[in-house]
């Protein structure tokens, strides 16, 4: 008996015009095309409809197996109840007049055996017309082949939908990824771990959400088109608004709303929110990503520090059960407490900075060109001291740690130190060796702030396109009353990639940006 068997890695569906594509696999793909078509128009002549609305499933496939998957075949066969179920076909062995199927839903994938004697001739005939790929329906009751294979025996089969092209052979192995992130729909289909990951990212955004409306935080919505885009040292996008005649901004951040809905009484909140920063694209960086921005009234960022680990246990009970994982080949231990270094002690202690360089431009700079960084004429000193924290100290702190004492100059929104007047009291925190949050006590003397806006326009004047815009309606708003408060962001893709262990920020978002082909 002849047997023909087809999987989802039979066929490659290459992206037109691509170079380098194969010629032969090419022609080989343009004849399956060829084959879908003169199936469709043999359906349609049959009158069956291509897309058809709807089925009412009674079981999902995760269901049926947990069902009957522990059942004997003696068992199943006095089981004489018939279920209907659907999913996509994933694989396919032909006897002729009989065929064994692979279909897989949302929950799993199971095997159905479909009879030209169970379903009838006109029904058996439909089938064949079938391709790996379509939707489709089926009734029947369960057995066990001589296997052992739980299998649906099919007693009825329905076309749900019809797929004009043939699915993708396997990605495992396929060093062009740039495919998987331009077609993610591919993708999902061929690599169920990559599914995976997008199903913890859902879990994860639940227990974070889930873990503040427990602590009486309120979750609030806030412009993501701006008149003046503030919150963040970034380059917006900028559009245009017909009706109203004025220029608008993709938000950089929530925070200046956030504050004003404090400074309104609500006194905890938080957003899980899109920005859109105009800036280079990166394993680190998108330029459309997703941030959770929480204040609290009458905290400090030390409150914070304490808040923060205990949100991280939380999702990781939640989410893996567990408090170590593995992320790029390094263990790390989520345990609590964390290390907290001051930035100083970082860059003398990792870096290797001199101690008299922390204060001196000019000791500074020399430090940073001895290390080949990076710096521009108008770098201030507490730019370059980020700078050298970026590229010595940064790729190093891979166990969670709490960085805190950062230069007024890069913290135009932080309350100042009370002992130090020139640096903020304000910590970041680092994990796997990347920035995961910021966090800061709330600079709340409109005085004060007014000033760091202008130092702000000053440095936009001078050519900073990611220096902060004045805002005089939040300078209002601030003269009401800011309450003590401390406020922290905390990048959620990051947060995906280390619990997922996805090397880039492009394995955790669906249609990350790409350039133009």
């Amino acid at each position: 008996m002849k047997i023909r068997s087809t999987y989802v890695n039979d066929w490659i569906n290459p992206l037109p015009g691509r170079s380098g594509t194969n010629t032969r696999m090419t022609e080989k793909t343009t004849g399956v095309l060829e084959d879908r078509k003169k199936k469709t128009e043999a359906l349609k002549t049959l009158g069956i409809r291509l897309y058809p609305a709807g089925f009412r499933c009674e079981l999902t496939i995760s269901e049926a197996l947990d069902r009957f998957g522990g059942l004997d075949s003696e068992t199943l066969e006095k089981a004489k109840d018939s279920y209907k179920l659907a999913g996509r076909i994933m694989g396919l062995r032909d006897f002729g007049k009989a065929c064994f199927i692979h279909i897989k839903d949302r929950t799993g994938r199971i095997q159905a055996y479909v009879r030209k004697d169970k379903v009838g001739e006109d029904k058996y005939k439909i089938f064949k017309l079938m391709d790996l790929g379509d939707f489709i329906g089926l009734q029947g009751t369960f057995f066990r082949t001589k296997t052992g294979e739980l299998t649906l025996l099919a007693d009825d089969v329905n076309l749900l939908s019809k797929s004009m092209r043939p699915l993708p052979e396997k990605w495992h192995g396929l060093s062009d990824v740039e495919t998987r992130y331009r077609q993610r729909y591919l993708d999902l289909i061929a690599n169920e771990d990559v599914k995976t990951v997008f199903i913890l990212r859902s879990r994860i955004i639940h227990a974070i959400r889930e873990f503040f409306i427990k602590r009486d935080f309120l979750e609030v919505e806030t412009p993501m088109m701006q008149p003046i885009p503030g919150g963040a040292t970034a380059r917006p996008f900028k559009t245009f608004h017909n009706a109203l005649g004025m220029h608008l901004y993709l938000r950089v951040a929530p925070e200046l709303y956030l504050k004003r809905l404090v400074i309104g009484g609500l006194e905890r909140v938080f957003e899980i929110n899109r920005n859109f920063r105009n800036e280079g694209v990166s394993v680190k960086h998108n330029p459309e990503f997703t941030m959770l921005e929480f204040y609290m009234a009458y905290a400090t960022f030390e409150d914070l520090m304490e808040l923060t680990q205990d949100l991280f246990s939380h999702v990781l009970g939640e989410v893996l059960g567990k408090t170590v994982i593995e992320y790029q080949g390094q263990t790390i231990d989520f345990t609590p407490p964390w290390p907290r270094i001051a930035m100083f002690d970082a860059l003398t202690g990792t870096a290797g900075m001199p101690p008299e360089a922390w204060k001196d431009l000019q000791a500074a700079t020399a430090f940073a060109r001895s290390k080949d960084i990076v710096l521009t004429k108008d770098d201030n000193l507490g730019k370059i001291l980020a700078k050298i924290f970026d590229q010595l100290v940064e790729p190093k702190l891979m166990r969670p740690t709490f960085v805190y004492g950062y230069p007024i100059e890069i913290s135009p929104l932080s309350r100042r130190n009370d002992q130090d007047p020139d640096l903020a009291d304000r910590f970041e925190l680092f994990i796997g060796g990347k920035e995961i949050a910021n966090a800061f006590n709330e600079l709340n003397d409109p005085v004060d702030q007014r000033g760091r806006f202008m130092d702000q326009v000053s440095q936009r004047e001078a050519g900073d396109e990611e220096a902060q815009y004045m805002d005089e309606d939040y300078l209002d708003a601030m003269e009401y009353g800011l309450p003590p408060t401390a406020g922290e962001g905390i990048g959620i893709d990051r947060v995906v990639m280390l619990l997922t262990d996805s090397p880039s920020i492009r394995d955790v978002i669906f249609f990350p940006h790409m350039r133009t082909k």
